[in-house]
């Protein structure tokens, strides 16, 4: 599960933000996984790049929902302390929303018990 802060989650439904930028540990998602945004639905992973912060630009900001890189970076930089930033990895993580159809799909698997699932 990607979690977002609300004001990003329309950009997301409509296409606009499809990227995000991560600092984790180790790598959590790989490209191919589906994931779930609460508020959005379900995802597909296009691409998970470790990236370096200052290597980020403007190119980045665009599809992460900023209008240039000084913005992102401010945004990372509220989010995560000095120490986090400098322990740990940063990771450029490409989606895109799953269609209605494969939503519902989704949504209805989720719903049947285990033991169904596993039988079809």
């Amino acid at each position: 599960m990607l979690l977002f802060k609300k004001k990003f989650l329309s950009d997301i439904r409509e296409g606009r933000k499809t990227q995000t930028i991560r600092v984790w540990k180790f790598r959590h998602m790989r490209a191919g996984q589906r994931s779930y945004i609460p508020g959005v639905g379900y995802i597909q992973i296009d691409e998970v790049e470790a990236v370096s912060l200052d290597d980020l630009s403007d190119e980045d900001a665009i599809p992460d929902g900023f209008t240039t890189v000084e913005e992102l970076r401010a945004e990372i930089c509220r989010i995560y302390s000095g120490q986090q930033l400098s322990e740990r990895k940063v990771f450029r993580i490409r989606f895109h929303v799953l269609p209605a159809a494969e939503q519902t799909r989704l949504r209805e698997e989720r719903r049947q018990p285990r033991s169904a699932q596993s039988k079809g």
